[in-house]
């Protein structure tokens, strides 16, 4: 039996890496998916074809999660072409890593914008739609960076600190209504960025892991489909670590 039929999921950020992962697994459990990217570029297009591959209802939207007005109209958008949305990934996000001394304003705000206030601006949006249905699943992604802080990550490290402690303030006050909000902290994940680092980097970074290895972005998909489903059912307001036991 599909873990997740018949629901639809709103996944922002997600026309590559873990978002697409994301949107990938749900799909293969027979969820339909609306996803946003910043713009419909080839990339995006065949990620969107890829999941359509699923047999599954699919729509790729162009969203800065960033923009509160963004983040309403394409609410709006995705209940009007799905009817409902069980489900929300707040998936978007960027880096600008320096060091603090020489950060500037802009990267402290543009980090700060699109990794945490994309939350609240999702969040907000869906809440009424979520409220009125009588429950769902908001799955948060956040980082071992926002437990653990790191090095030349200031913005990064209080963007994904911030997202945790809004996703336990959310949880208590829409439990009442079975509104589920739960975060993800994803550790050495193998993606385009991590691709990027030198070879002697990823190794020292995978040498501190217990698991002896970075992980794939189906392995954060795999947590988040929990999360979005009914085997999550008694499960809100929790930071699920995904880091092969580096935060441990």
């Amino acid at each position: 039996m599909s873990l997740l039929k018949d629901k639809v999921a709103l996944i922002t950020g997600a026309g590559r890496g873990i978002g697409k992962a994301i949107a990938m697994r749900f799909a293969s459990e027979g969820c339909d998916i609306a996803f946003t990217d910043i713009a419909l570029n080839d990339v995006v297009m065949e990620t969107e074809k890829e999941l359509k591959a699923y047999g599954v209802r699919v729509k790729a939207y162009v969203s800065n999660a960033a923009v509160y007005d963004d983040a309403q109209q394409t609410v709006s958008a995705v209940l009007a072409d799905f009817g409902h949305i069980d489900i929300l990934v707040n998936n978007a996000g960027i880096t600008r890593d320096g060091a603090l001394k020489r950060m500037s304003e802009q990267d402290w705000d543009a980090v700060i914008n699109v990794n945490l206030k994309s939350v609240f601006n999702f969040t907000k949006a869906i809440q009424p739609v979520m409220w009125r249905q009588g429950g769902g699943s908001v799955i948060n992604m956040s980082s071992v960076v926002g437990v653990s802080g790191n090095a030349d990550q200031c913005n990064y490290a209080a963007s994904k600190a911030g997202i945790i402690g809004f996703t336990k303030s959310a949880a208590k006050e829409m439990g009442v209504r079975n509104i589920r909000h739960n975060a993800i902290a994803p550790g050495f994940i193998h993606t385009a960025m991590t691709d990027a680092l030198p070879e002697q980097v990823r190794k020292a970074w995978e040498n501190q892991i217990p698991l002896r290895r970075s992980g794939e972005p189906e392995d954060v998909a795999n947590v988040a489909l929990f999360l979005a489903s009914d085997l999550s059912a008694y499960v809100t307001g929790q930071v699920i670590h995904c880091c092969g036991g580096m935060n441990c």
